[in-house]
């Protein structure tokens, strides 16, 4: 027997006898005719998949494309690029400016012409230290009195508690040195040491009161 369909979502008529049409093959018809006419009703607002794709990263990408610039940063971030290699570059002039101006620079100190050393005898801390020369007792003769005294390779020559030295002049602003009692200074004596070495005691391995020349600037005392 044939039947009519009815409008839409309407249970068509029980007729399982000769055509097998179970209840749940009748249920399954109207949710799937009620969701084709929902998704029929639905209206998509013009324009939605254009700005979907645009805001897509694939989208993003043709929108404003890369291009390499200086060092492969892309051209969106130049401006901060640049302000990076300019302070580089401002920090770099000023570093190597006060490399060549500073104490320690190019213009070096060096005895005053026409003066005469003055006798200075090393003094050592460490009371325990006083009668032994051994490696652990030495004391540093540096090559640079505004490098860091114990720096690696600030080292020109040993001596211990009782040497004396030819001071040949004194700097006032060299590297801030302590001794192991606490006392500080920034005085630093271009010496000569019995072998011959020049290099720079820190004050306070000596305690001195001669009167000693100023250094001149301009000479090599390496």
């Amino acid at each position: 027997m044939n039947s009519t369909p009815g409008p839409p979502g309407q249970v068509p008529p029980d007729d399982t006898g000769s055509a097998g049409f179970s209840a749940d093959d009748a249920a399954v018809a109207v949710l799937r005719e009620r969701l084709r006419a929902a998704d029929e009703a639905i209206e998509v607002p013009h324009g939605l998949w254009d700005r979907i794709r645009a805001d897509s990263p694939a989208g993003r990408r043709q929108r404003r494309p890369y291009r390499i610039a200086v060092l492969g940063a892309p051209v969106g971030h130049r401006p901060r690029l640049t302000l990076v290699v300019a302070a580089a570059l401002v920090g770099a002039i000023a570093l190597g400016t006060w490399w060549l101006v500073r104490p320690g620079g190019q213009d070096r100190p060096a005895p005053p012409a026409g003066t005469r050393g003055v006798t200075i005898t090393v003094h050592n801390a460490e009371a325990a230290c006083r009668e032994l020369r051994t490696l652990e007792c030495a004391l540093r003769v540096a090559k640079d009195p505004y490098e860091r005294y114990a720096a690696p390779g600030n080292r020109a020559a040993r001596v211990w508690h009782g040497d004396r030295l030819e001071a040949q002049c004194v700097v006032t602003d060299g590297t801030l040195v302590q001794d192991e009692k606490g006392i500080t200074s920034t005085r630093w004596y271009l010496v000569r040491t019995a072998l011959g070495v020049e290099g720079w005691l820190p004050g306070v391995r000596t305690r001195n009161s001669a009167e000693v020349p100023d250094c001149a600037r301009g000479g090599d005392t390496r």
